[in-house]
């Protein structure tokens, strides 16, 4: 039989509109394809729970990809391996706590691991603002990223959520949405974002499972982005605390819906 263009088309857009439309009242909304986003997805999913995560980029991963300036290799300490191992993802121990995995295996172990979950990914998609009743996040406004990066002015599209996590990492790019146009304030020592500080990796990686937690109501901070909201350090190319802080979100936030 000869392929048919107008059937491949047509397969693509009503597949996707299914899943579109499948994805517009959701339980959980993540906003970043990183390790935390991916890892609280994978585990929320798991449970039972609709999940849906929007990534800017054309690739899902975050800064994984590159391991540390490029060496596409990352460091994992051991308090995160059971993780990694529940995506079948290879570790060496390289010594005492230290572990070391490909980057590339890494996430794409977790993407797979995710969607197979039960979690939905898209990307090339923006949340531009949130959806907001009162003083609660209850959803986001979304664009296609090519019309944010190209300035123009096309109106967005909305989802509902009852909860959404903001791991889009340094960035913070919800918590900042909300400090700036949403009621009230943050549930930050002063009210506003504290910012990141420089590289101590002992502490950050502590303080990341600290500051994973409801920074406004409606809205949960994972990973970098929980550091940079609540004034903790960075901590470079070890992503334990990244992998434990999505877990840890999901965990909590299950028990809320």
């Amino acid at each position: 039989m000869e392929l048919n263009e107008v059937i491949i088309t047509r397969a693509i857009i009503d597949r996707y509109y299914d899943k579109l439309k499948n994805n517009l009242d959701v339980d959980i909304a993540i906003v970043g394809g990183g390790p935390s986003g991916l890892v609280a997805g994978y585990y929320l999913a798991k449970a039972g729970k609709k999940v849906a995560l929007f990534e800017r980029k054309l690739s899902i991963g975050g800064g994984m990809w590159g391991g540390g300036m490029m060496f596409n290799e990352i460091v994992v300490q051991k308090d995160a391996i059971s993780i990694l191992e529940e995506f079948n993802v290879r570790c060496v121990q390289y010594e005492d706590i230290y572990y070391t995995c490909d980057s590339i295996e890494t996430i794409t172990s977790l993407v797979a691991g995710a969607i197979r979950a039960g979690m939905t990914i898209f990307n090339c998609i923006s949340a531009e603002d949130v959806m907001m009743r009162k003083d609660r996040v209850i959803g986001l406004v979304l664009n296609w990223s090519p019309v944010e990066m190209a300035g123009l002015h096309i109106d967005p599209l909305t989802i509902r959520s009852k909860y959404v996590i903001d791991s889009t990492g340094h960035a913070t790019e919800i918590v900042k949405v909300v400090h700036q146009k949403v009621p009230g304030t943050l549930l930050t020592e002063t009210g506003d974002i504290e910012g990141e500080k420089s590289m101590w990796s002992e502490k950050a990686e502590t303080l990341t499972l600290e500051n994973t937690k409801e920074v406004f109501p409606g809205l949960w901070v994972a990973g970098m982005a929980a550091n940079a909201t609540f004034g903790g350090p960075r901590m470079g190319p070890i992503f334990g605390g990244m992998l434990l802080s999505g877990k840890k979100a999901a965990h909590e936030i299950i028990p809320l819906l």
